[in-house]
């Protein structure tokens, strides 16, 4: 499935995107729970007990962390009451607000606010080469804060301080169940999806302050989208290509299967001594060519254009503004 949490009259809304269309989670578990589908359709074995679960949920969430929350056995109920639902109503003659078609939906962040967005630098080996620095021999973590997190389309709006914003594509890991002290071995049980991050980075004021909080946790340095492909669409998260064009030019093009630290060694890693909560993101790192780096060095402006691309998950696009 492909999670996203878009805006219905200003007011945001979770929904699974089908097709061409955003199905409005609310509506299928009202559907469902109310038995307004086809004699056909209702009879199928498998409708049938998505159906059962989801109506035993009780509420429809009404936040993404909400609808994690409710843990993997839900998501998939959830995911085929919404496949089969999508399959049997004509979208012109389904209720009202129940198929809004994708390309006019106004997608927000998918997480709106995280309990923790944290990111690992220096993961991949080729980005550490042309620092002209070693691999670490251990992973190296940093926080972004919450107020950096925007979504699809939103702004990146540098702030007047930094003379230095970059770029950084990145893949991302969203957590779906909490936990600690977990075996690597155990950690994909942890992961709900993954979805696309952009790191960008103030360089001037990282490098300034010789340690990165600042300069990584402007407000909107933390485009994410457009939405999560669960943990099933996506067998080996190692092996998907990720890039980023500036302006429509290619400045990141590298692969997953590049990452030194793996998806269930992050993982099980830091949870030895932190706990994991629902809706935590987890940012795998960037590839090299990011702007700092490049001769001469490529910094982000107002009217820029970034998109970040990775296999499998779709493509962020976001606008820059800013003095």
């Amino acid at each position: 499935m492909r999670l996203v949490t878009y805006e219905v009259g200003k007011q945001p809304r979770v929904g699974v995107v089908e097709g061409e269309y955003v199905v409005d989670v609310r509506g299928v578990i009202e559907i469902v729970t109310h038995r307004r589908v086809s004699r056909t359709l209702a009879a199928r074995p498998a409708f049938k007990a998505a159906a059962r679960a989801l109506a035993a949920s009780g509420f429809a969430p009404r936040t993404m962390i909400e609808l994690l929350s409710r843990g993997a056995e839900w998501r998939k109920a959830l995911g085929v009451a919404t496949g089969s639902v999508a399959k049997a109503l004509d979208p012109k003659m389904a209720p009202q607000g129940l198929f809004t078609p994708l390309a006019s939906a106004r997608l927000r962040a998918p997480i709106a606010r995280p309990g923790k967005i944290t990111c690992v630098g220096l993961n991949y080996a080729d980005h550490a080469h042309e620092q002209g620095i070693e691999p670490p021999p251990s992973p190296i973590f940093f926080l972004k804060s919450v107020n950096t997190i925007i979504g699809p389309g939103d702004p990146i709006v540098l702030p007047p301080n930094s003379q230095q914003p970059d770029y950084e594509a990145e893949f991302a890991v969203v957590i779906g169940k909490a936990g600690k002290g977990i075996p690597e071995e155990k950690a994909y049980e942890h992961v709900a999806g993954y979805m696309i991050l952009n790191d960008v980075t103030a360089r001037d004021m990282q490098h300034g302050d010789n340690q990165w909080y600042r300069g990584k946790s402007c407000d909107t340095f933390a485009p994410t989208g457009p939405w999560i492909s669960t943990a099933d669409e996506i067998p080996d998260p190692h092996n998907l290509r990720i890039s980023l064009t500036l302006n429509g030019q290619t400045m990141q093009d590298s692969n997953t299967s590049n990452l030194i630290f793996k998806v269930p060694y992050l993982i099980s890693y830091l949870s030895q001594s932190i706990t994991w909560e629902v809706g935590d993101l987890l940012s795998t790192g960037t590839p090299p060519g990011v702007g700092v780096f490049r001769k001469p060095p490529v910094f982000i402006k107002a009217g820029d254009s970034i998109s970040v691309t990775v296999e499998r998950l779709g493509t962020l696009t976001n606008p820059v503004t800013g003095p």
